[in-house]
């Protein structure tokens, strides 16, 4: 499938989840198997052969990307959660919103010192939540060699705000 193929299976919802955000809905293309078969094969692909050892998925469709592209590159899973929502002893790193900030956690054990680390979620905006993650495997030690999105909103530069290399499959 081709990524105007994938483009077709995203909604756009208007006003959601406030006036003047345009969501951009993935559930369509998560129903469809080649749709999302193709996904995560154009997540994965500028990762192979870069020695990946451990996916870190950004809650929440981070998980649903994040698992399978781990299999993919042959490297084991790990949770980056909002604040709270972990069991165990935590790192956490915070970014900016718009007022105020945020925080999200890992697990102390998620990555191990040296572990090559890829970031993924479904997409990338202001690149705030994705910064904080690659701080959160840098924390354990871990070398992260890259990020990638199923799509990234260009106009709000979350691309600049990443100080590693950045993969998006579909661009808006």
């Amino acid at each position: 499938m081709s990524a105007e193929d994938l483009k077709r299976l995203i909604r756009d919802i208007p006003d959601f989840p406030k006036p003047g955000i345009l969501f951009r809905d993935v559930t369509p293309l998560l129903l469809h198997e080649p749709a999302l078969r193709a996904a995560i094969d154009a997540l994965a692909a500028p990762f192979r052969g870069a020695g990946v050892q451990r996916v870190l998925g950004i809650e929440s469709r981070g998980f649903i990307f994040g698992a399978p592209v781990a299999l993919a590159l042959g490297a084991g899973f790990a949770l980056v959660r909002k604040e709270g929502k972990l069991p165990f002893e935590t790192f956490a790193a915070s970014y900016a919103l718009e007022y105020g900030e945020d925080r999200v956690e890992m697990h102390v054990d998620a990555v191990s010192k040296g572990q090559r680390v890829l970031v993924v979620d479904d997409l990338i905006a202001t690149g705030g939540t994705a910064a904080a993650a690659v701080k959160l495997a840098r924390m354990a030690g871990g070398e992260v060699v890259g990020a990638s999105f199923l799509i990234e909103l260009s106009a709000l530069g979350g691309r600049q705000a990443m100080d590693v290399r950045c993969e998006a499959v579909l661009k808006y």
